[in-house]
């Protein structure tokens, strides 16, 4: 799947006001909020199994992918879970640079593997050159399975660079499987699946996607598809081979959570609507604008250079607000941003956008701390 495939001229949409500036849940689109009040329908029936392909073939569209999209009624963490458990039989190396990149190992663990856990600076992204040292490393002891890392740390605002980490993976070991999460991040830029080598890109309903939360989604190669037929301990809700089949007949082993796949539909052609481009584009620009508002206000920007979030801006709290009350005073006009993460709370703030915020709900949230600051 090209990315100029599903790239076409935007249309006319309409904005709803934002409220949540925090990096998930965030808000969604009433028309998509309507769209789980249907009637309920049988999870067998062929209305379900003609929406789940539409939803399917769409995330498709959004992976970049000709490979398959897992759907699966569970968080991002889930699938975390998932793919530990098909696509590692024996070692794993996980890149911890954030909160979400260590739940990664977190999990490893948790699923009895052999987790090698490689921790890098918080605020700064996975770089290609530490994941060679660190798979060249291990490498020395016996196969690695798989690599984790966190395309888009929501708890620093940092990207990392995983087009270059997957085709310098690749090329130092070209069984490792690059297994990637996406969850913040994940239609908010373009994250070409099949282009960039990725074995498996996850990510979840509630961010970028501006979805409630409860689904998750995962872009699994035939490469990876392969190896979990390899895995024993798949587990049974998570296992790949069993999702194969049933994906074949536009379903799920388990109870979907239709309402909740209805709401997808509508999202994901409020997104066509926008148009693909359009929308990396608006969140791009969000991400620039918040950036530069901080400067010009005297606060300090938290990622590295270089690589900072285009969906979440963390922000140093330099001038020591008090972010709780910022967010009482925020609370009068509709309006949340969120602390820092673990040991930064209080230290920073994080400021989202993604998903429905357009340029005038970033002036105005702009605008109303200033008013609490006196700036």
């Amino acid at each position: 799947m090209t990315l100029s495939a599903v790239l076409h001229k935007p249309a006319p949409v309409d904005k709803p006001r934002q409220r949540l500036f925090i990096p998930g849940p965030t808000d969604v689109h009433p028309d998509v909020l309507a769209a789980q009040t249907a009637p309920m329908i049988g999870h067998r029936s062929d209305e379900f199994e003609s929406l789940y392909a539409k939803c399917e073939a769409q995330l498709k569209q959004l992976f970049f992918t000709d490979a398959r999209v897992y759907i699966l009624a569970a968080t991002g963490s889930a699938m975390h879970e998932a793919a530990i458990r098909n696509c590692v039989g024996g070692r794993v190396i996980s890149f911890v640079n954030g909160a979400f990149s260590q739940r990664w190992y977190d999990v490893a663990v948790g699923c009895g593997k052999e987790a090698i856990r490689v921790d890098l600076p918080w605020c700064t992204a996975v770089k290609p050159a530490q994941v060679a040292d660190a798979l060249l490393s291990a490498l020395a002891d016996g196969p690695v399975d798989a690599i984790t890392v966190v395309h888009n740390e929501t708890s620093t605002g940092v990207t990392s660079p995983v087009a270059q980490i997957a085709a310098l993976a690749r090329e130092i070991s070209p069984e490792t499987l690059v297994l990637v999460d996406a969850v913040s991040s994940f239609s908010g830029t373009p994250i070409p699946v099949d282009e960039w080598g990725l074995d498996l890109c996850l990510t979840s309903s509630q961010k970028a996607l501006a979805l409630p939360p409860g689904l998750s989604f995962a872009a699994v190669s035939d490469r990876a598809f392969a190896k979990a037929g390899t895995v024993t301990g798949r587990g049974w809700y998570f296992d790949f081979l069993l999702l194969e089949r049933y994906l074949k007949r536009n379903t799920t082993p388990a109870t979907p959570a239709i309402s909740l796949m209805r709401a997808l539909s509508v999202q994901l052609d409020r997104i066509q609507t926008e148009g693909v481009e359009a929308r990396f584009a608006r969140h791009h620009r969000l991400a620039e604008r918040t950036r530069a508002w901080a400067v010009e206000k005297g606060l300090g920007l938290m990622a590295e250079e270089g690589y900072a979030s285009p969906t979440v801006t963390t922000i140093a709290n330099t001038r020591a607000w008090d972010i709780q009350a910022l967010n009482a005073f925020l609370a009068g006009r509709e309006m949340e941003l969120s602390d820092g993460y673990g040991e930064y709370k209080g230290k920073a703030i994080r400021i989202a956008h993604m998903g429905e915020c357009w340029d005038e709900d970033l002036e105005r949230l702009f605008g109303a701390v200033e008013e609490f600051a006196g700036l």
